[in-house]
């Protein structure tokens, strides 16, 4: 029988090299795992809303984007940071949450009550140990990613 998904990949991919593997150039975030490193040390090991302790699963998140920080010092910045289960990291990451300066979660109104469900999302849920220099990120992520209204 044949497999018409290797006949479409071969058909698309001719002029490629024969393999399913191409060389690519990439810009690779360097610092990213002393960031990171910084955040399992600052936030103990543990996502900073729901307690999760297993690191391999842990995201560490910028509150800032990456890409939006004007210095290396911004994006290295342990305050610029927290550390995240992975279903928490996507929702904060695309905008669906952000936090309060005190640590309050804020979820999306275009989240509908049945996704928060299936996700397990707990509203009263917070962050402790936010301290003052976590303010102007979180200010940042609410005005600029979250998704309001």
């Amino acid at each position: 029988m044949p497999n018409r998904v290797a006949d479409q990949f071969r058909a698309k991919t001719q002029s490629l090299p024969k393999t399913t593997e191409a060389e690519r150039l990439v810009v690779q975030r360097v610092g990213q795992d002393l960031f990171r490193a910084a955040l399992l040390d600052y936030w103990q090991g543990r996502c900073c809303v729901t307690g999760l302790a297993v690191p391999s699963l842990l995201r560490a998140s910028h509150i800032k984007p990456w890409a939006k920080c004007a210095s290396d010092n911004e994006r290295l910045d342990v305050f610029n940071g927290l550390l995240l289960a992975p279903h928490l990291d996507a929702l904060f990451d695309a905008g669906w949450i952000s936090f309060s300066d005190q640590g309050g979660m804020l979820v999306s109104k275009q989240l509908s009550a049945a996704a928060r469900a299936q996700l397990g999302i707990a509203l009263e849920w917070s962050i402790s140990g936010l301290k003052t220099a976590h303010r102007g990120y979180l200010a940042h992520h609410r005005e600029h990613e979250f998704r309001h209204g």
